[in-house]
C-alpha cells in the first residue's frame, strides 16, 4: 500500500514537472533549472553527510572544477560540450579522490574544517590562473546541442536537467538499497562495526565522497552550458554552505529532501532579493544574515528538515492501519558457503598473548586453544582482561607480544576486516546495530564480504541477482534465530535482549568458521538469558564453533564445553565447567570464597 502510494506521488511529480514549460513563464522555468542543478549537489550531500556522516563545506568547489573543465575544453580547445561531460567528471573525480585520500582520515571537527580549507583554495585558484580568465572568468561557452537543436533557451535545457536529476535520484535509491549502500548506512556505526563484517570504512567513505563529488560535477557541467559563463564567485565556500543548507532544509536523511531543500532555499533566496531592496539599502548583508539565522534555526529545531516532518506525519498516519507486508522474492541459489573444518580440528591458537598499556599489563602471557564444534567460555571477574583479550583475538587491538593463529594462519598483525573475511565473526559488548535499518538489512550487512557488487553496479541495478541472494541469506538467518516474521521492523525498536540475538544473526550471515561473542548476556533478564543459552546450544549442534567472553559465571557454566578463566590479566585455570567450579583458585578469585 505504501509502495503504491509512493509510486503515485512520484508519477504526479513527474507529470507536473513535465507540464511546467508549457504552463509557466520563463522566470519560473529558469528558477526550476537552478533548483534542479542545486538538487544534484544537495543529493550528493544527502548521501555524504546525511547517510554517511561526513560533513563537507566544499561541494561548490567540485561544481566549479567541472564547470571550468568543460568551459576550458569547449572554448579554448573548441571541442563538443558532450565531450566536456566525461572530461569534467574525470577531473572532478580525480580531484575528489586526491582530496578525499588526504582528508577523510581526519576525525571529529577536523574533517569539516579541512573541507573549508580546500573549498577556499580551489576558488582562489580559479581566480588566479590566466588560462581560466582569472577573476573575469570564461565567457562564450557554447550551448549543448542535440543535432542542429541548440539547448540555449531555459525551456530547451529544462528537460535535460530534470532528466539527469531523476536519473541521479534513481541511482541513489538503488545504491542505498544494495550491498555497498548498507555499508554506507553502516558508516555511522563506526569503523569497528564495518570491519567486523569485512568492510573497509575508509574505502567506503572515500567511494561515497567521490560519488557525491561526481553529482556536483554533473551540476557544474550543466551550470556552465546553461549560463554560458563561469567565474570564481559561484564556487566559493559561501555557495558550499548554501548547498549544505539545501540538504539540511529538505532533510539530510531523505533523497527527496535534496529536491525539496533546493526548491525551498532558492525560492526563499529569490524572494529575499525581491523584497529586501524595497525596505533597506543593506539588502545583501541582510540576505546573508537571514540565511545564517535559517541555518542555525534548522540545526536547533528541525534537524530532520521538511522531509523529517513528512516522515513523522506518514508514520502517525500509517500507525492507524495495518503495516504493508513486502512481497517475498522467488528463491535464488544461495550465496557460496565455506567448507567447515571437521569437529575437533584446531581453529584458534593463542600463544603467549601480552598487551601492555604503558605500565599496565592488561593481558599477561595468556595461551589457549579452540577446536571446531565446541563452545569455549572465556570468563573472569571485572578487570580480569577478558575484553582486552577479546580485542586482541578480533584484531581491534594490537598485541604487545605473542601470536594468534586462526585456521593455521598467523593473524597477529592482520587488519580486523581481513580476519573477518577469513571467517571470524563477532558481536559487541555494547550492541552495534543501525537502529533506522530493518532487521533484514542489519543482518544482510553481515554478508557484506560474501558478495562483491560495487557502487556502479548497484546504482545501475546490475546487482539484482546478488542482492536477492544476500537478502535470502539474511532472511534464513533471521528464521534460524526465531525473528523471521519481524524482518521488516526497525532494529532500534527491539528490546536489548532481542538486539543481542539480532547481532548474532548478523554474525551468522558472514558464514563464520568461529563465532566470538562479547558478553552477550550482559544486561539480560533471566528468561532472556535462558533463551540465549538455548540458541547458542542449537547453533553448536548445527556445527557452529563459539568462543564466548562473559562475566556471568552461572550462565556460562551451564552452556560451555570448556572454560578459560582469567584473573588480573593472566590465565588462572582451564578445563571443563565442573573442574573449574571446584578449583579453589577460581572460587577465591571469582566467587570470593574458598569453600
Amino acid at each position: 500500500m505504501k509502495r503504491s502510494s509512493s509510486a503515485l506521488l512520484i508519477a504526479a511529480v513527474v507529470v507536473v514537472l513535465a507540464l511546467v514549460p508549457a504552463l509557466a513563464g520563463s522566470f519560473t522555468v529558469s528558477l526550476l533549472n537552478d533548483i534542479g542543478i542545486g538538487a544534484l549537489v544537495a543529493l550528493g550531500l544527502v548521501l555524504l553527510t546525511g547517510v554517511g556522516g561526513a560533513t563537507s563545506f566544499g561541494q561548490a568547489a567540485f561544481v566549479g572544477i567541472a564547470a571550468y573543465s568543460t568551459a576550458w575544453l569547449t572554448t579554448a580547445q573548441g571541442l563538443s560540450p558532450w565531450l566536456g561531460l566525461p572530461f569534467a567528471l574525470l577531473l572532478t573525480g580525480l580531484s575528489a579522490l586526491a582530496i578525499g585520500a588526504l582528508t577523510l582520515r581526519l576525525g571529529g571537527h577536523f574533517l569539516p574544517l579541512s573541507t573549508i580549507a580546500w573549498g577556499l583554495s580551489i576558488a582562489l585558484l580559479f581566480g588566479n590562473v590566466d588560462g581560466l580568465g582569472r577573476h573575469t572568468g570564461l565567457s562564450n561557452i557554447p550551448p549543448l546541442r542535440i543535432g542542429s537543436w541548440a539547448l540555449s533557451d531555459p525551456r530547451a535545457i529544462y528537460y535535460l536537467i530534470w532528466a539527469i536529476v531523476g536519473l541521479a535520484c534513481l541511482f541513489s535509491h538503488n545504491l542505498l538499497n544494495s550491498r555497498p549502500g548498507r555499508a554506507i548506512r553502516g558508516l555511522r556505526g563506526g569503523a569497528t562495526l564495518l570491519a567486523s563484517v569485512g568492510a573497509d570504512a575508509y574505502r567506503v567513505k572515500l567511494t561515497l565522497f567521490v560519488t557525491a563529488a561526481l553529482f556536483a560535477g554533473l551540476a557544474g557541467w550543466l551550470y556552465a552550458h546553461m549560463n554560458r559563463f563561469v567565474s570564481p564567485s559561484p564556487f566559493d565556500v559561501r555557495a558550499s554552505i548554501e548547498y549544505l543548507l539545501m540538504a539540511l532544509a529538505g532533510g539530510l536523511g531523505s533523497l527527496a529532501g535534496a529536491l525539496v531543500g533546493a526548491g525551498l532555499v532558492l525560492v526563499l533566496k529569490n524572494l529575499l532579493q525581491d523584497v529586501l531592496p524595497l525596505v533597506t539599502q543593506w539588502a545583501g548583508q541582510l540576505e546573508a544574515v537571514t540565511f545564517a539565522a535559517m541555518f542555525i534555526a534548522l540545526l536547533h529545531f528541525a534537524r530532520g528538515g521538511v522531509m523529517g516532518y513528512v516522515r513523522r506525519w506518514r508514520l502517525r498516519r500509517g500507525a492507524r492501519g495495518p503495516a504493508a507486508v513486502p512481497e517475498l522474492a522467488a528463491p535464488v541459489p544461495p550465496l557460496p558457503q565455506r567448507a567447515m573444518p571437521a569437529r575437533g580440528t584446531p581453529l584458534l591458537s593463542v600463544q603467549g598473548a601480552v598487551k601492555r598499556f604503558g605500565g599496565l599489563v592488561a593481558v599477561n602471557d595468556v595461551s589457549f586453544d579452540v577446536q571446531a564444534g565446541e563452545i569455549v567460555g572465556l570468563i573472569g571477574p571485572n578487570g580480569a582482561g577478558k575484553s582486552t583479550m577479546f580485542n586482541l583475538l578480533t584484531r581491534t587491538a594490537q598485541m604487545t607480544a605473542g601470536r594468534v593463529q586462526f585456521l593455521g594462519q598467523d593473524i597477529s598483525t592482520m587488519q580486523q576486516r581481513d580476519v573477518a573475511r577469513l571467517g571470524l565473526a563477532r558481536t559487541f559488548q555494547h550492541v552495534k546495530l543501525r537502529p533506522h535499518m530493518s532487521l533484514l538489512d542489519n543482518v544482510a550487512l553481515g554478508a557484506h564480504a560474501r558478495a562483491g557488487a560495487g557502487v556502479l553496479r548497484a546504482g545501475l541495478r546490475l546487482d539484482r541477482q546478488e542482492e536477492r541472494q544476500i537478502l535470502q541469506e539474511a532472511q534464513r538467518q533471521l528464521d534460524r534465530i526465531g525473528l523471521g516474521d519481524r524482518a521488516h521492523e526497525m532494529a532500534g525498536a527491539l528490546p536489548l535482549g532481542t538486539q543481542r540475538i539480532l547481532e548474532i544473526a548478523r554474525a551468522l550471515a558472514a558464514d563464520p568458521v568461529l563465532l566470538v561473542l562479547d558478553e552477550p548476556a550482559a544486561g539480560l533478564r533471566r528468561k532472556e538469558k535462558m533463551a540465549l543459552g538455548d540458541l547458542l546450544r542449537k547453533l553448536r549442534d548445527e556445527g557452529v564453533t563459539i568462543l564466548i567472553v562473559e562475566h556471568d559465571m552461572d550462565f556460562v557454566m551451564k552452556l560451555v564445553d570448556r572454560l578459560v578463566v582469567m584473573n588480573f590479566g593472566a590465565k588462572l585455570v582451564e578445563g571443563v565447567p565442573a573442574a573449574v567450579r571446584a578449583d579453589e583458585r577460581v572460587q577465591a578469585a571469582y566467587l570470593g570464597s574458598t569453600v
